[in-house]
């Protein structure tokens, strides 16, 4: 009961800091986040930007189609949405909320339920009248965080799929001109070919998320899969309380670490689910980094001199983490690195040398094809496994529905043997 006083003091000081909020459109909509002060906070971060200019505009498209081009002959998949944008931050911000909305709702649900349930009994009785400024608090919570960590991105993302998540809508290819043109500034290359390799980038990811229906689906449920498997250990909590010194709430300083203390112990914690599924959606991300950036390098690198600068550049990028695996950490409670992407260009490349570019982009036909975490260690072994060397069909490639049916066919053969 001590816990549940000191829970609803705290309270009352958050709530005296965030009138204005608890007060605002959507605060009591019943939605886990309150998506208005998302959206409101989100663009007071971004602060000034300029609109997108024609000649920017009329440039992303030019790229894009030069970049379409040079796909065609570097992927067997054929081009994606016909539709090309240029987006401002906040069109960023506008056009991928619904999304984020589909990311993080199962995040906040968990967590602001979690800690109510494990309330003993007798404090659930007593916080009853005031559940709902609970639930109402901690959507304005959410809001809040998610509309900072949005503001911050969308200054620094360069593409809709800059991140590896398919986060704008399905029909649209979309270049951020205004963050491209910051980007381009640090690099000694030219602008052009900077436009021209972010487009292929764009194109080819959208290629890839257009016509291999399962996989947009497969990288969003993943990421869901990991938030319903949130869990928060009240135990850190009830440690805290035991520990406490009445004393602390009289002097700021201890309250400060007080409260530290409380949201660390607070802190979800990792399942054996969660951490699965992390390395499902590592690999998956890896593998989608893979194949594009090996795409792309087969499709410009005969005809941009900076083609490997920039492979380079982008590889350095991503691996130093940034902006969306900070966002992502806050959001969703994940980091978002593909750790093995290199491993992964490797793979895709040695693939297509050892068969064709149909063989290679078929991997894509069904989930069950494509190479697990295990794979991306050992290519040469996958890429044995798929041209026959160990199951004596080397049509595996050219029909890899078929491949499947016949394996399935095989494993009941056995059971019914059994």
């Amino acid at each position: 009961m001590s816990q549940l006083g000191d829970m609803l003091s705290q309270l009352g000081q958050m709530i005296s800091g965030m009138g204005s909020g608890m007060s605002a459109p959507g605060a009591a909509s019943g939605e886990p986040v309150n998506y208005t002060i998302a959206a409101q906070l989100a663009r007071q971060t971004l602060g000034k930007h300029a609109p997108v200019s024609d000649r920017q505009r009329s440039a992303i498209d030019e790229s894009m189609h030069l970049a379409q081009l040079w796909l065609d002959g570097a992927t067997a998949l054929p081009a994606g949405p016909q539709k090309t944008a240029a987006w401002t931050p906040v069109d960023w911000q506008e056009k991928t909320l619904p999304t984020w909305k589909r990311l993080v709702n199962p995040v906040a649900e968990k967590i602001s339920g979690s800690w109510l349930q494990s309330m003993p009994e007798e404090a659930r009785e007593m916080a009853a009248p005031m559940m709902g400024m609970f639930t109402q608090l901690g959507s304005v919570s959410f809001g809040t965080q998610l509309g900072q960590a949005l503001g911050t991105l969308s200054k620094e993302v360069l593409t809709s799929t800059d991140i590896g998540l398919p986060l704008g809508p399905d029909d649209t290819a979309a270049l951020l001109p205004e963050a491209i043109e910051a980007f381009s500034k640090d690099l000694d290359q030219k602008d052009q070919e900077i436009l021209v390799f972010l487009a292929a980038r764009e194109a080819a990811h959208q290629r890839l998320f257009s016509h291999v229906p399962w996989l947009r689906a497969r990288l969003l449920d993943t990421v869901e899969q990991y938030a319903r498997g949130i869990q928060i250990d009240m135990s850190g909590i009830e440690e805290l309380s035991r520990n406490l010194d009445p004393t602390a709430l009289q002097d700021p300083a201890k309250l400060e670490e007080l409260m530290a203390a409380q949201g660390a112990a607070l802190q979800p914690k990792a399942t054996p689910e969660q951490t699965a599924a992390l390395g499902r959606l590592e690999t998956l991300l890896a593998l989608i980094e893979g194949w594009v950036e090996t795409v792309v390098h087969a499709a410009i690198s005969e005809r941009l001199p900076s083609a490997a600068a920039l492979r380079e550049t982008m590889r350095r990028r991503r691996a130093s983490g940034g902006p969306a695996e900070q966002t992502f950490a806050t959001l969703v409670g994940l980091e978002l690195r593909p750790r093995k992407a290199r491993e992964a260009a490797d793979l895709w490349e040695r693939l297509r040398t050892a068969t064709s570019l149909e063989q290679r982009d078929g991997v894509w036909a069904h989930p069950d094809l494509i190479p697990d975490a295990s794979d991306l260690d050992n290519p040469a072994g996958f890429i044995d496994r798929f041209l026959g060397d160990t199951t004596g069909d080397a049509s595996d490639l050219d029909d890899p529905i078929a491949a499947i049916e016949r394996e399935m066919r095989r494993d009941a053969g056995e059971s019914d043997e059994n």
